[in-house]
């Protein structure tokens, strides 16, 4: 940003009056009614902020013409220049956004409103991380909505930091704290470097002030000792480009305070190996000539190998572009130069600011910038998306993934159309199929980079050609979490587990709580088709306080209601018929598959030990006063007793019904297991009871279940289909 040519207060910085904030707008701004409407945004707010003063005991208006002065030097638009000025209005006075509306417009009414909501939230209280992280999103929330709103409340927080003297010390910290976390990401992402190193500068201040007074004193020292070196390589390369005819600009440039603690204090280099603290800017017209010049002053000075970025060819996220690159000087320094186009370097310094600065009479029309913005920003349509689609979430995993997956992604891969996509570090082809769209992410199978078919953990690098494969029936897998590394890909694979495992507790708890009815209702004789005419019903779902008949079941497996209360209420009292000797055709009511020859009236049960099922050879044994406890002829509780064995036959005439057996499922330890299993049984259509896994001596998995078949031919095809889910060895009914 351009320096004003008068200082006026302490500290560096100049307080601006309003004929200087129209000298820079006027420039670009000629329309007479476009800046009749920013003079009465100063009129106004001059009337209404009189007697109003900042801490440091100024006049309050003079915060809301530096924040004019700012959107100026950015090329802002006339609207955006009157909002920033009336910023404040409705919060400190008596002002209502409908009087902005009335008088400035729906636009500028808006982008008021906005960061008013903003400025309620009474930010930089020192308060709890949640409470801190609500706050900061909404602040994302109402600047994701419009460019413009995000413009002025970067140029409200710069000036607020420039005159951060006047707070205390705990408000100073809570500030600068609360920049580098929510201001700083989204300059550097938006490309207003000139607005990003200075907050950055800044808040080092407040929070590091021994080391930002370090490193100035370093800063210092190197610019003398090295000023006339590096005057002499400007003047040297400014001959070469001369003799070649190449248009250019020279000049060159200090890197901010805060880049060298980040180098110094975080990446850990000795202040002396840093490179490129003194650099070259060279300015010329088009790429082909950035590329001359640089094979110029390769051909003069040696490049330092690994130094060499192109920026061009590979723009950053922010669009920055450029040329850098590292080279030894005649003294044996390192000096880094960088090359790029007056267009590049407008960009380089305010970013987005530049791209879609203000230009009159083009039929500027700001929800088609927005979009633009959202095209070419491919971060910052998904940093919308995301905010709009989060709006009730919970605010730290909001804060979580907007960090880690937009303001540190630094990995740039491609779609097959050639659109680029932003990942994390360490990122994967599941990674990348969730940001391409949650149900591309939830279907993927597969994933082509650069042609080739790879795993889906392989790990992504910047230039890869990324195509994912995906099947329609397909699902997550539980182990894809050991290898996602975006938050927004480990949350919707967690989502989707939870919700999967949640169906099919509700669809286990619903099988239950119907068999516990058939149970109940076969003891009355009424059998399935009648007893769903019965459930079925309004009233009785009503009466019950159930909106449908598999709530009603799901209520029923949790005893609430019992099946004796639902038989009551519908006042069912048929009695249970026996059978007599001999074999007889069922009555109504006998639900024993089970009868013995000759015996005449006789109770005949199931045996719960080796839990028989038709299609077994079985056995009847007499008990002592309860009738004949049937047992399959293999159960070890009956091989002793021959004396008390008698034949009992499987009747053919029974309806369809299904009974419990108890089962064994040995299988090797791994992730999702129990989910797979129970998937494949919901989906062979197989109620499962009292499921209890432990893990066994040899470091697998031993599960204890209850299957509800019909048959032993039944039995057999569930085995078959259990054996094909991944790591099962061994099922094997159990006896007690």
């Amino acid at each position: 940003m351009e320096k004003a040519k008068v200082l006026k207060v302490n500290g560096g910085y100049p307080l601006h009056t309003f004929e200087e904030v129209e000298d820079i707008y006027s420039v670009y701004i000629t329309s007479v009614e476009d800046k009749r409407m920013i003079r009465e945004a100063y009129d106004f707010i001059m009337a209404k902020h009189e007697g109003q003063l900042r801490r440091s005991g100024e006049p309050y208006y003079h915060h809301l013409l530096e924040v004019a002065y700012i959107l100026a030097q950015l090329h802002c638009g006339p609207k955006t220049i009157a909002a920033g000025l009336l910023h404040d209005v409705v919060e400190d006075t008596d002002t209502s956004i409908e009087d902005i509306k009335r008088r400035w417009g729906e636009e500028v009414a808006s982008i008021v409103d906005s960061l008013t909501k903003i400025q309620r939230l009474k930010l930089s209280k020192i308060t709890s991380e949640e409470f801190e992280a609500e706050d900061h999103r909404k602040i994302f929330l109402g600047m994701a909505k419009d460019i413009r709103v995000i413009l002025i409340k970067l140029a409200d927080r710069l000036h607020n930091m420039r005159t951060l003297d006047a707070l205390n010390p705990d408000r100073q910290l809570a500030l600068s704290n609360e920049t580098m976390d929510v201001f700083v990401p989204i300059a550097h992402r938006l490309g207003l470097d000139v607005i990003k190193s200075e907050l950055e500068d800044l808040c080092l201040k407040y929070l590091q002030p021994t080391r930002y007074e370090e490193i100035t004193k370093l800063l210092s020292k190197k610019a003398k000792t090295m000023g006339k070196s590096l005057d002499s390589l400007k003047k040297k390369i400014a001959d070469i480009l001369f003799e070649h005819n190449l248009p250019f600009d020279i000049s060159s440039r200090v890197k901010s305070i805060y880049s060298i603690y980040r180098k110094m204090y975080i990446k850990g280099h000795p202040f002396d190996e840093i490179y490129d603290i003194l650099a070259l800017r060279i300015i010329t017209q088009t790429e082909i000539q950035c590329y001359e010049i640089l094979g110029l002053i390769h051909k003069s000075y040696k490049p330092v190998p690994g130094r060499f970025k192109d920026y061009i060819a590979m723009p950053k996220a922010n669009m920055y572009q450029s040329l850098h690159t590292t080279v030894v000087g005649g003294d044996g320094n390192f000096y880094e130069v960088q090359i790029r186009t007056e267009e590049m370097d407008k960009i380089a310094e305010t970013g987005v600011a530049a791209h879609w600065a203000y230009k009159e009479g083009n039929g500027y029309n700001s929800r088609k910038e927005q979009q633009e913005i959202e095209n070419k920003l491919h971060w910052f349509r998904d940093f919308v998306s995301m905010s709009n689609s989060d709006e009730h979430s919970d605010a730290k995993e909001y804060m979580d993934n907007l960090t880690h997956d937009i303001f540190e992604a630094n990995v740039y891969v491609f779609t097959p159309k050639g659109k680029v996509v932003e990942l994390p570090q360490g990122s994967t082809p599941v990674d990348f199929a969730y940001h391409i769209h949650t149900r591309v992410g939830d279907t993927c199978v597969g994933a082509l980079v650069n042609g080739v078919m790879v795993p889906l953990n392989t790990i992504l690098k910047t230039g890869d050609l990324v195509e994912i494969k995906t099947n329609k029936n397909s699902s997550p897998s539980e182990g894809w979490l050991d290898f996602v590394k975006s938050n927004a890909a480990k949350s919707a694979v967690k989502k989707y587990i939870a919700k999967k495992n949640m169906e099919l507790i509700r669809e286990d708890k619903i099988s239950k709580g119907k068999q516990s009815c058939l149970d109940a209702f076969h003891d009355r004789a009424v059998e399935e088709e009648e007893m769903m005419k019965y459930l079925e019903d309004p009233k009785l779902l009503d009466h019950f306080g159930f909106d449908n008949v598999e709530d009603l079941f799901m209520g029923i497996a949790g005893r609430k209601p019992v099946p004796s209360a639902i038989i009551d209420y519908l006042h069912i009292k048929r009695p249970i018929q026996l059978p007599t000797g001999g074999r007889v055709k069922t009555k109504s009511g006998d639900n024993c598959p089970v009868y013995c020859r000759g015996v005449g009236k006789i109770a005949i049960s199931l045996s719960n030990c080796c839990t028989p099922i038709p299609g077994d050879d079985i056995v009847g044994y007499v008990t002592k006063g309860k009738g004949i406890a049937v047992h399959r002829k293999s159960c070890p509780n009956v091989a002793n007793e021959a004396q008390r064995l008698v034949e009992v036959l499987w009747r053919d005439d029974i309806e369809f019904a299904t009974y419990p057996v108890d089962v064994l499922i040995q299988a090797g330890d791994r992730n999702n297991l129990l989910v797979d299993i129970m998937s494949t049984l919901t989906a062979a259509k197989v109620s499962i009871n009292n499921l209890h896994a432990r893990l066994n001596n040899t470091g697998g998995v031993d599960i204890s279940a209850t299957l509800m078949v019909s048959d032993a031919k039944r039995l057999n095809d569930v085995f078959n289909i259990l054996r094909s889910v991944n790591g099962i060895y061994s099922i094997t009914r159990v006896t007690h």
